[in-house]
């Protein structure tokens, strides 16, 4: 049986804790539980300079834009002609869809779009979300599957997808993946509507998970090689109070790892309570952490705090970027090893800061420490921000900490996971602002608004914050209770107003704050200790008690733990939890890559309201390559790429001595990039940089085309007379599915023809090194690789040069 949420409707997305007796009379509480219990964010509302523009922006313009361009890739399609299908009815289209997990962007939007129906009616929203669920419904199989990459053609499905049903699944079908993505959605639609009409079609394929896998000899024994079935096996064991899907969501966990073939990149090669390192995929990694915690609350499992506390404590030391972001590796998208935390090459993909931000916030749950909300508050200002532009309608996948002038923002992609994140997770913001346990209410976000809570013993207590946080320092919380009323009150001290960047020794502050935290109740000063982060305010409060709250906001420069080597002799720029950049709009020629910030130059802050919707700015002088002074200016990082491309840098070297020598435009650099296939990266073919085993560096590939003909090409600037030319392939194997080619030739352009160069030698296919192809010089405006792929493998380039 399920709960009535028509009151609680718009639960924050970790969802609600209550289930409902056998009887269906009122809900009881389950047997375990997080300890902490977050405050929705529908009783939470943002009335400030930050936030509350950027969830409107969110909800007015990108879930809509996300939705048309659902619409315009096919996503909606890959539905409706599962449905025909379904039906009998004959479909002249049954190509697959383009990735597997299409499915899950309509989900995931669906679920933003939910979340911002409970906190703002939208009829015509509302309208839209029942004729889109009408047609994911129309395509679930009778007993409950749901696949489209299947169900449209079964005798052909999807090449990732595998002959039969879940057997693919821990390598490629993403099945479970796209069911998770389903019941997120779905609990989300139902809290903010009290609709079943989606809730239905999850728990039909719940139903179908739990008869399928398990621990039985006639069910299946794999685990989900795209974590997230977990967490939405969560939300609805918490939705519904069926135990069935808290007892599937355990064993998904516990069956990872059990069974030969498992590898680090899925999180599979030991077992996860075994696992003491964040490994692989980060965006997998954080979503399977994320579910432990969620199977942990539930079930009391002791066994799987401690594994992700340490797994944590691996991240926060050694794996964690400045900006909050996680996965340093392009290669699998993947963490590297400890202490690697290149820059230019910087993946950290937007849907694992939100899957940081998940799993941050479920182990605040678990202990009720602030250096979990530490992390979480940097990855919303900063790794998270960055993925969506000002306008709502433009996004990143990578999030670099450094640019050279080729990346830009997108206004879609192929695989179109991270915009369909953010709109899902912007909307739940202010449910991270608050929570409670027993008579204690935790304030861990600083935002202007309002929050209406009701304490265990049914005390109702308003909480309502004055502030410019993060741009001024000073908050103000007022707070009114219905009648007197004894409540701890646990203010949070950040760790940076602390002297702590993070936690932990990977980042410090190379200059010491003298300004105080100060703290008033009723305008006198209070002496307080800080106990895991917080200040603890135990008294009886009454209407109109004020507390006011000074956070000193000096500019900080961040120094690098002595291990990380892509940060030696350069520093980061802090003001509160706002981590800054230069970019090229705001510095002289555009150059900021090679500038050197002196450690002795005084910096000041300066708020810019017409600059990037308004933002504070830090400004002083620098020194360009050639030693000479010049204005500096740095923005915060998540504004960057809002104004066309060009160079940008988080960390500033502090003295020339460690100036590079500068790259020579060449002939390869100045050409024009086209090729067969978009692949991934192709301003990567002729940026100049080659791996150096110090930092990796961009690339090119053609996956996840297999065994084909492929070529790339140059255009150049001008007329040339070249005789020589180096390819360096990129190869993965042991990793991914690149090789270096099977054959390949070079074809010079003559009047509008592609030939053959004359008297070719080389055609080298050697990894990690240049294979140089020598020919009888020829002048041509032209030149292309044509290249065969090994069968069932793709390939890719790290640089092509041309002399």
């Amino acid at each position: 049986m399920i709960m009535n949420f028509q009151s609680m409707a718009g639960l924050l997305a970790l969802g609600t804790c209550l289930l409902l007796s056998k009887t269906g009379a009122a809900p009881i509480p389950p047997a375990h539980n997080y300890p902490v219990q977050p405050v929705s964010f529908t009783a939470v509302h943002f009335d400030d300079v930050f936030w509350s523009p950027r969830i409107e922006t969110n909800r007015a313009t990108t879930i809509p834009y996300a939705f048309e361009q659902g619409e315009k890739s096919g996503r909606m399609y890959n539905f409706e002609r599962a449905g025909a299908v379904l039906r009998g009815e004959k479909v002249a289209d049954l190509k697959p869809p383009g990735f597997p997990f299409d499915d899950t962007d309509p989900y995931k939007v669906l679920e933003g779009a939910s979340f911002g129906l409970a906190v703002q009616p939208d009829p015509k929203m509302d309208a839209y979300l029942d004729k889109l669920i009408a047609v994911i419904a129309a395509a679930q199989e009778p007993d409950g599957y749901l696949y489209t990459a299947r169900t449209i053609d079964p005798e052909h499905p999807h090449k990732w997808s595998g002959p039969q049903r879940w057997l693919r699944d821990p390598d490629e079908s993403h099945e479970l993946y796209d069911a998770g993505h389903l019941f997120e959605a779905a609990c989300a639609h139902y809290q903010a509507t009290g609709k079943t009409n989606l809730l239905n079609v999850a728990i039909k394929e719940a139903d179908l998970l739990c008869q399928t896998f398990g621990p039985a000899t006639n069910q299946l024994h794999l685990w989900p090689g795209h974590e997230i079935v977990e967490m939405g096996l969560a939300k609805l064991y918490r939705v519904t109070g069926q135990q069935r899907y808290l007892d599937l969501a355990r064993y998904f966990v516990d069956v990872r790892g059990s069974y030969p073939g498992g590898d680090d990149y899925h999180q599979s090669r030991i077992p996860p309570v075994k696992q003491t390192e964040a490994v692989g995929h980060a965006v997998r990694a954080s979503y399977l952490y994320s579910g432990m915690a969620d199977v942990a609350a539930f079930t009391g499992g002791t066994e799987y705090i401690d594994a992700i506390d340490a797994i944590w404590n691996n991240c926060v030391d050694k794996k964690l970027y400045i900006t909050g972001g996680i996965g340093a590796r392009h290669n699998g998208e993947a963490f590297g090893a400890n202490y690697e935390l290149p820059n230019l090459s910087a993946y950290n993909e937007t849907c694992a800061a939100v899957g940081n931000c998940y799993w941050n916030q479920r182990l605040f749950l678990l202990h009720g420490d602030a250096k979990y909300v530490d992390v979480l508050e940097r990855t919303l200002y900063n790794g998270m921000l960055a993925g969506v532009s000002l306008d709502g309608t433009k996004f990143f996948y990578p999030n670099p900490l450094e640019s050279d002038g080729h990346y830009e923002r997108s206004p879609w992609f192929g695989c179109a996971c991270c915009p369909g994140n953010i709109a899902r997770f912007m909307a739940s913001i202010p449910g991270y602002a608050y929570a409670q346990q027993g008579d204690s209410i935790f304030v861990n976000l600083f935002a202007a608004g309002t929050a209406d809570i009701t304490l265990e013993g049914g005390a109702k207590i308003r909480l309502a914050q004055k502030t410019r946080y993060p741009w001024d320092d000073t908050v103000k919380i007022v707070v009114t209770p219905e009648q007197k009323t004894n409540l701890n009150l646990a203010v949070r001290i950040p760790g940076w107003a602390r002297g702590e960047p993070v936690p932990g020794d990977l980042y410090r502050f190379a200059d010491t704050n003298t300004k105080p935290v100060t703290l008033k109740l009723n305008g006198k000063a209070v002496k307080f200790e800080i106990q895991n982060g917080y200040v603890h305010l135990d008294r009886q409060w009454q209407a109109g008690d004020t507390v006011e709250l000074n956070l000193p906001m000096p500019i900080r420069r961040v120094v690098a733990n002595d291990k990380v080597k892509a940060d030696i002799g350069r520093v980061a720029l802090e003001r509160g939890p706002v981590v800054f950049c230069a970019e090229w709009p705001d510095n002289p020629d555009g150059k900021v890559r090679n500038l050197v910030l002196p450690d002795t130059e005084k910096l000041t802050a300066e708020f810019q309201p017409h600059l990037l919707n308004g933002v504070e700015t830090i400004k002083g002088h620098a020194l360009n390559a050639d030693g000479k002074e010049q204005k500096f200016m740095a923005i915060p990082y998540y504004a960057w790429a809002n104004r066309g491309k060009g160079e940008m840098t988080v960390w500033l070297r502090t003295s020339t001595n460690t100036l590079p020598g500068d790259l020579q435009p060449t002939l390869a650099a100045t050409s024009k990039v086209s090729f067969s296939h978009p692949g991934s990266g192709p301003e990567a073919i002729n940026d100049q940089k080659v791996p150096n085993g110090f930092e990796e560096v961009p690339l090119f590939h053609w996956w996840p085309r297999k065994g084909g003909e492929e070529w790339v090409q140059y255009d150049f600037a001008r007329r040339a007379k070249i005789s020589s030319s180096d390819v360096y392939w990129f190869d993965d194997t042991g990793h991914g599915e690149c090789r270096v080619p099977q054959s390949w030739k070079l074809l010079y352009r003559e009047n509008g023809e592609w030939k053959p160069v004359p008297d070719a030698t080389g055609y080298g296919c050697v990894t990690e090194k240049f294979n140089r192809t020598s020919f009888t010089p020829v002048v041509t405006d032209g030149l292309r690789l044509d290249i065969q792929l090994q069968t069932n493998w793709s390939a890719g380039i790290y640089e092509w040069k041309v002399q």
